[in-house]
């Protein structure tokens, strides 16, 4: 199983802008799909975590988040907070590949640069498809990524269409003959 890079992650943030920027003059104030965040707050999440296992993975924290935190200006656009989702993406991409595979650092236990770029992809993935939902734009995450968030962070996934698995693992949509999932939670910890 090939290990999810910084490739991946700005492969994630290129559909991100792809996706999202035709409709950045839209009302953003909108929640994003099943979410009580609006759109724009979703977005401006994305670029929170991305940020925030930038720094994890280069400041190697070993029982916890470093105590600090990105703020997205209020006034910036939906534009303007895409840019600063992909520019985070650009950030965790190059501390994941500028990483030896044998780092650790905290998330709910010692994960290594593989870990926290499947999750960086995963946030992408899912929250670009919480907004989309918002906006009503028809869109599926990419298969070959979901697939690889797959892998990494649920090893108890059931087979079927990688993108459908992965919103389905994340309670975001049904397969056929499994209850839809109220929690989840993946496993990013490595031993």
């Amino acid at each position: 199983m090939p290990a999810v890079t910084g490739a991946d992650l700005l492969q994630a943030a290129d559909e991100m802008t792809q996706v999202l920027h035709p409709h950045h003059e839209r009302d953003w104030s909108v929640p994003a799909g099943p979410l009580t965040w609006s759109c724009w707050t979703t977005a401006a999440h994305i670029a929170h975590d991305l940020l925030a296992y930038a720094g994890q993975v280069t400041g190697r924290p070993e029982d916890g988040y470093l105590p600090y935190d990105l703020q997205v200006s209020p006034d910036a656009s939906p534009a303007q907070t895409l840019i600063v989702a992909r520019a985070c993406a650009g950030l965790l991409a190059a501390a994941v590949d500028a990483a030896p595979p044998d780092t650790r650092a905290w998330h709910w236990g010692p994960c290594d640069p593989a870990g926290f770029a499947a999750m960086g992809v995963a946030e992408t993935l899912l929250h670009t498809h919480d907004i989309t939902v918002g906006l009503g734009v028809p869109w599926q995450p990419p298969q070959r990524l979901s697939a690889a968030v797959l892998r990494r962070l649920f090893p108890d996934a059931p087979e079927g269409v990688a993108s459908e698995v992965l919103l389905w693992m994340t309670g975001r949509g049904d397969l056929p003959g499994r209850a839809r999932r109220t929690s989840w939670t993946w496993q990013a910890a490595v031993g």
